[in-house]
């Protein structure tokens, strides 16, 4: 990397934007995480309900959390907002959980998807296929490197490489793959609508959809009551709102957007209504196709049903019941366009977020150096090394269900920093008031806040979200080591051309 810095430069416009937050949340997890939903909440009702809900939520963010990215358009996003609204130490631990766990776990996940789907059409990649086995290690047992997890960390070591090349080189492929991603998805609705539907599917699925009964793994019934049917919702929208996660991401990049007080507001609005649209579509479509109960010993893809679709790949269970065999391949080519759309434009936008950090004196000084072509190029490095570190230990799969406690939680503190600078700051310049202040943003919080509660003090899922808020409680001793080692660098100024 040249020694001379770069500027930022404002090249990213509206359409780039939506794009980059479009692709940021559309992953792997729409097409798979609507089987443990199914088995949570037993029915087709509840089922759409739980998308409606998170629905709901991630707009109603959304909506209120443009009211600071349009005071505070620049670089690093939510840390600057935390920053602003409370103070270093608030930011800090966002920023921390951010590099640790919340950016790169996501990156990991989503890699390992792209791999496992890339499986499907090269039979080599797979997790059977074992390059190297390191067995006794002490404390962890056996290591072993995949083919599987190869291809993860090429894909990352390559698209960190782009992004390093310009912020022009990572919105050219936000843009082409993140269009097509849109495109595919819109085919794969009007083929199910078209081709798909399964008139004694959806005798099954809307016969009786409002039945609240959750299913184990071997397919046993245990009906819910009113408390444990709120209980399974808030526990299925784990992997609902992991899949609509995300929409912030295009905040981090405010310096290198074009009109950033509007642009920021109107993507996040914009792609995330878009996204959500989409997903209850396509749950609408896996309604109107597969039934949602099955046997989880059944050989056919109708046998198995949406509950319990052969290792949670409901989408590609209805492609195969349209169009056979050819389905998987079909299936399987979408997911790697959308995990790799989604890589890029998650990837691409956390590096600011340390960058913002490190010229606040609170991470790595070189991290907050722009390189010739004008991005966090340390940054970008340093995101991926510790991305490819998560794909190899394999952690990634425990890491997700704390990486959603911790993203609903500092989600929530931002948005009650809305109004902790209504009264603080109150004649501060607001291009965009949050729409139905206060009582959107409000009922945002009351609602992220049951779900992180429902988390915590699951028998299941508690020890992950427990030891996700112990993650952030230890940025504390760190906060105060980098605040006395690290000096604040001062930014070069934009490149307005």
């Amino acid at each position: 990397m040249s020694e001379k810095q770069g500027h930022f430069q404002r090249a990213i416009t509206l359409f780039d934007a939506v794009m980059i937050v479009t692709g940021s949340m559309i992953g792997s997890g729409i097409f798979i995480v609507s089987a443990d939903i199914a088995r949570r909440v037993g029915s087709a009702g509840w089922l759409l309900v739980v998308w409606l809900v998170t629905g709901f939520i991630t707009l109603a963010g959304a909506i209120s959390y443009g009211e600071l990215s349009s005071m505070f358009p620049k670089v690093g996003g939510q840390y600057v907002y935390l920053r602003e609204a409370y103070n270093r130490l608030v930011a800090f631990l966002y920023g921390w959980t951010l590099f640790l766990v919340i950016q790169t776990g996501v990156i990991a996940a989503v890699a390992v998807a792209f791999a496992r789907f890339t499986g499907v059409l090269f039979p080599s990649l797979s997790e059977t296929n074992v390059l190297l086995e390191v067995r006794n290690i002490p404390g962890l047992g056996t290591f072993t490197f995949t083919t599987v997890q190869l291809l993860a960390i090429l894909l990352l070591v390559g698209l960190t490489y782009i992004n390093s090349r310009g912020v022009r080189s990572g919105k050219l492929i936000a843009n082409i793959f993140g269009s097509t991603k849109l495109v595919a998805l819109g085919l794969l609705i009007l083929l199910g609508l078209a081709l798909g539907i399964n008139e004694q599917a959806v005798s099954l699925n809307f016969h009786d959809m409002w039945r609240a009964v959750s299913y184990d793994a071997q397919g046993n019934a245990s009906p819910l009551t009113t408390s444990a049917l709120i209980t399974a919702i808030g526990l299925g929208m784990t992997g609902s709102l992991f899949s609509s996660d995300a929409w912030n991401n295009i905040g981090f990049s405010g310096d290198e957007i074009v009109k950033p007080e509007r642009t920021i507001v109107m993507s996040m609005a914009l792609g995330t209504g878009i996204v959500t649209a989409l997903y209850i579509l396509i749950n609408v479509v896996y309604l109107l196709v597969l039934p949602l109960h099955g046997d989880p010993t059944a050989t056919d893809v109708a046998g198995r049903g949406i509950m319990y679709a052969a290792n949670d790949r409901v989408a590609t269970a209805v492609v195969e019941s349209i169009l056979g065999k050819v389905g998987a391949y079909f299936m399987a080519l979408l997911i790697m366009i959308s995990t790799f759309s989604a890589d890029n434009s998650i990837l691409l936008s956390g590096a600011r977020a340390y960058y913002a950090m490190a010229a606040d004196g609170l991470f790595f000084p070189g991290m907050a150096k722009l390189n010739k072509a004008g991005v966090p190029g340390v940054a970008l490095w340093a995101q991926c090394g510790w991305a490819c570190l998560l794909c190899l230990t394999g952690s990634y799969g425990q890491l997700l269900d704390y990486v959603m406690f911790s993203v609903i939680l500092f989600y929530v503190i931002t948005i009650i920093g809305i109004f902790v600078l209504r009264r603080t700051r109150p004649e501060a310049p607001r291009p965009y008031r949050a729409w139905g202040y206060p009582v959107l943003p409000l009922l945002y919080v009351v609602l992220a806040l049951a779900f992180c509660a429902i988390l915590l003090f699951d028998p299941e899922k508690g020890p992950q979200a427990q030891r996700g808020l112990l993650l952030v409680a230890l940025g504390i001793p760190v906060f105060f080591l980098f605040g006395k080692r690290f000096a604040r660098v001062e930014p070069p100024q934009e490149d307005t051309l």
